[in-house]
């Protein structure tokens, strides 16, 4: 045990000096396999999004200020326009606040068991240039901590690579997808070693890696994608067995695209997310027909051939949330985002809470809360999107359980056989 000691010491000195380990990491000497039973145990989990990388419509109170200028619309220009030492203070204020204890209890109480915490590249590899600020991983180490107390595991979700992988908002920097120009993919690389050394020793609650959050595959190389994913989870591997690693589907067809990638890649989890919002044809469907869409994935999800989780989902039939498409775009839903006609109205949905919505929109929305919690269980399980948010009924966990619209518990159901 001596020199195994001697060896870890050597090695947190050697990680220590790229600044992305913490003093002390408490290495799982005994450990040899993923903390969480992916084949036999359901993952029922929570994103904590807004909280290290910003997403104006999840906290619009960050970016009222440009509302009518519209010049700050993501955290590269909010950091870009204020300066590091502003955007230091303001962010560290909400670092420490959005998210807390309080809210890892909550989750746990609530019966869930996974957090997926979004993390841009700039916290862990920061590249000479960019406005970003740092700080955010001294607020991630204490939610590790409160993760282990509270018996929930996590997900590291790399939410936003160098360049943009896809150009929305939530990759930190909203425009042009540029990743995979220039250094921006072994730049990736760097920032997913960094985050898989730092928490190595940390197996027992850190139980997944995430590679790279929607990688928007018609915009990009899909052979680099595979590349990418390819050299990334040996990347991880270099760190630790113990981490499943996982990889978003890139808006390809989760079944038929992605069976044949992976072979020999152990512990590999496919992510995939399922928003019925984001086109015209999607907010025209009534609400039996989204239920129906969502039953519809449930033997699809059961015949893939590797760990899926749907990653993301929503309680929302409708694009209404503030924001939602963007910093001062409306909604396809009302009709007010550009080249949309009018389908319902946005009152209560735009913001407000869910004890403000109307009776049918809660019906609609338990309805089909329930029809995804029972297709996303016929395999690996679920992660919502999101936990909370400062005026999004349709999309916050935390208000919809309080609201009677999610299951408490899980497993109850006021609509039982929805999916046959």
């Amino acid at each position: 045990m001596t020199g195994l000691s001697a060896v870890f010491r050597s090695a947190t000195a050697i990680l220590a000096l790229l600044g992305t380990v913490r003093a002390a990491p408490t290495f799982q000497l005994d450990k040899r396999a993923v903390a969480f039973n992916y084949n036999g145990d359901k993952v029922r989990g929570v994103n904590l999004g807004g909280w290290f990388v910003l997403e104006p419509w999840i906290t619009p109170s960050i970016f009222d200020e440009w509302s009518t200028s519209r010049t700050v619309v993501d955290e590269y220009t909010y950091t870009k326009t204020l300066g590091k030492s502003e955007a230091l203070s303001r962010l560290s204020n909400h670092w420490n606040t959005w998210i807390t204890q309080g809210d890892f209890n909550a989750i746990a109480q609530a019966g869930l068991n996974h957090v997926r915490i979004p993390i841009g590249y700039w916290a862990v590899a920061p590249v000479d240039g960019d406005p970003y600020v740092q700080g955010q991983l001294d607020v991630l180490d204490k939610a590790i901590g409160w993760a282990r107390g509270a018996g929930l595991k996590v997900m590291l979700d790399l939410h936003g690579a160098p360049g943009s992988q896809n150009g929305f908002d939530n990759s930190g920097k909203y425009g042009s997808v540029d990743w995979q120009q220039g250094d921006t993919v072994s730049q990736t690389l760097t920032a997913l070693q960094n985050l898989a050394n730092r928490y190595q020793g940390d197996t027992d609650v850190v139980t997944a890696i995430q590679l790279l959050n929607e990688p928007l595959g018609p915009a990009l190389n899909l052979d680099g994608v595979q590349d990418f994913y390819n050299r990334g989870y040996q990347t991880i591997r270099s760190a630790s067995s113990n981490f499943a690693v996982a990889i978003h589907d890139a808006f390809q067809d989760f079944s038929s695209y992605w069976n044949a990638f992976g072979s020999g890649l152990s512990d590999l989890m496919l992510d995939t997310h399922q928003y019925q919002i984001f086109s015209p044809e999607q907010v025209g469907r009534s609400p039996s027909e989204h239920v129906a869409s969502a039953c519809a994935l449930g033997p699809k999800l059961a015949g893939t051939n590797k760990w899926i989780v749907v990653g993301e989902w929503t309680g929302a039939q409708t694009d209404c949330a503030k924001w939602l498409n963007g910093l001062g775009k409306g909604a396809r839903y009302d009709g007010s985002f550009p080249d949309s006609s009018y389908t319902g109205s946005c009152d209560g949905k735009y913001t407000g809470t869910v004890a403000d919505l109307s009776a049918d929109d809660k019906k609609n929305i338990r309805s089909y809360i329930e029809a995804q919690l029972d297709a996303y269980e016929q395999h690996t399980g679920w992660i919502f999107w999101t936990w909370k948010t400062e005026s999004a009924p349709e999309w916050d966990m935390q208000d919809l359980i309080a609201g009677g619209l999610f299951p408490q518990p899980l497993d109850s159901r006021q609509l039982p056989g929805q999916c046959g």
